[in-house]
């Protein structure tokens, strides 16, 4: 058995505003399965496909109150379409940020929303808009094994300070485990779903998460159909029903 990496979801104070944002930012088109619920994919897009991880964005009143452990790297093609796309990204709402980055070759911004996000100089013919999806952990490689079982991304490239799975087709964004000092103190606003494959058990996979070093999440007796699950860090995910 094995899950696939197929969204990421996003809290919003205003979800349909936030998605007005980030479809123009990524090109992509616009929808809602209902009401505080914005969905965006790429144009003519059959989900769920390696080719992309779709964007969710749910509304929900609580304020970011800490920078995020989970962001998106945008792409570009060459230093100069960065510029334009940063350029572009002001316009549309976007703020440069500080989060003590340095002098390095990506420009860190905030959305509308204050979500932080990177857009990059390159790798954009290789993924498309989304470069790659950011966690922020204490032990990159150890992340990544869980991850890299858990779904059927394998590892891509490892370093001192982070480690990268990639979906096993070759295609789509990357997924990349970044060493920081910073601790885990609240539930995370951007979070990763995955979701078995069409024919898998919900429960049985469930199971097998758990087994790898998952936790449950007690949501307090809420009726859903998917489960909400922690990986070893503590980073919340959704395992969603098979499709």
């Amino acid at each position: 058995m094995a899950t696939r990496l197929v969204q990421i979801n996003m809290k919003a104070r205003d979800d349909s505003a936030l998605g007005d944002f980030w479809a123009e930012a990524l090109g992509w088109t616009k929808s809602s399965e209902g009401p505080g619920v914005t969905n965006l994919e790429p144009g003519g897009f059959v989900y769920p496909d390696p080719v992309a991880v779709c964007v969710d964005l749910i509304a929900s009143p609580e304020p970011k109150t800490v920078k995020n452990r989970v962001h998106v790297d945008l792409a570009a093609t060459s230093p100069a379409h960065q510029a334009e796309l940063v350029a572009r990204l002001r316009e549309l709402g976007a703020t440069p940020a500080d989060i003590g980055q340095g002098d390095v070759a990506w420009t860190v911004m905030t959305d509308p929303e204050g979500n932080e996000f990177c857009v990059l100089d390159s790798l954009y013919e290789e993924t498309g808009p989304i470069a790659s999806v950011v966690v922020d952990c204490a032990d990159p490689q150890a992340m990544a094994r869980f991850w890299g079982e858990a779904t059927d991304w394998v590892r891509y490239k490892v370093t001192d300070y982070s480690t990268v799975l990639r979906s096993g087709a070759g295609v789509g964004p990357y997924l990349q485990f970044l060493r920081t000092p910073d601790q885990k103190t609240v539930w995370n606003r951007v979070h990763l779903d995955i979701r078995p494959y069409p024919g898998d058990d919900l429960e049985a996979e469930a199971a097998r998460l758990l087994s790898l070093g998952a936790t449950a999440v007690d949501l307090g007796g809420a009726d859903i159909r998917w489960k909400v699950l922690a990986d070893p860090e503590g980073n919340e995910f959704c395992l969603l029903t098979p499709a």
